[in-house]
């Protein structure tokens, strides 16, 4: 073997080393991220926005995978925990999905139905009425020909809310221009009385009005204080 040659095995070895010490550094700042990251674990976010108080379901969120150390105590690892839950406030599209950003859906008690009826979203919901929220409903209705005054009743004290729908365009007929151009659906649940009287309410009232009732206000009132005419103020 020539000193050529011998210079070429040289250099071979020397190109093996460095190759397997190069490796060698990539396994050990793998290793050393992996000690720091620690394994991976199963998470989901949200594919598209979604609206507050709308009902969840699995297709409405994508698989993903994220170092256990990094996700929060409060993160959903199975999507089994949104059945029957609603979302509490706007879920942003790519938001990982934690189970603080949803609640179980209001259940119906024995002996109670659930009727939805449309409400003004200017003058009966405002935003601040939410599945859970207890209203008194209130109902106005036109005074007859024979002399009877117009009158406002509370046809409903306590009525809990199980669902609020999403707004709705409406188009009043032309004998109907004065009447709401937006409304929410919003479902009760009632005792088989009450939703007798929301019904008839809503076909034969001239507006179907909520009122929100502070937290521990759900104190019936006085029956004297149900209906109310002008003349009461005279």
């Amino acid at each position: 073997m020539n000193s050529r040659q011998r210079r070429g095995v040289i250099l071979l070895l020397l190109s093996v080393l460095c190759a397997l010490g190069a490796f060698a550094g990539v396994l050990s700042v793998i290793g050393d991220v992996n000690s720091k990251v620690g394994p991976e674990v199963t998470a989901y976010r949200v594919k598209d926005d979604i609206q507050p108080y709308t009902p969840l379901g699995p297709g409405r969120f994508e698989k993903i995978t994220m170092p256990e150390r990094w996700l929060p105590a409060t993160a959903v690892t199975d999507l089994a925990q949104t059945e029957g839950k609603i979302a509490v406030t706007t879920l942003k599209a790519g938001s990982l999905l934690q189970s603080d950003m949803i609640v179980k859906r209001p259940a119906l008690e024995p002996g109670q139905q659930e009727i939805a009826i449309m409400i003004d979203a200017a003058t009966g919901v405002a935003g601040k009425i939410t599945p859970g929220s207890t209203v008194n409903i209130y109902a106005t209705f036109a005074g007859e020909r024979g002399g009877q005054a117009a009158q406002s009743k509370m046809i409903v004290a306590g009525a809990r809310v199980i669902d609020v729908g999403e707004l709705t365009a409406l188009t009043p007929s032309r004998e109907d221009r004065n009447r709401a151009t937006e409304a929410v659906p919003i479902t009760f649940a009632l005792s088989t009385v009450d939703t007798q009287r929301v019904a008839y309410a809503e076909s034969f009232a001239q507006h179907v009005r909520l009122a929100l009732v502070a937290p521990g206000g759900s104190t019936p009132p006085d029956a004297r204080d149900r209906t109310y005419t002008l003349d009461k103020d005279k």
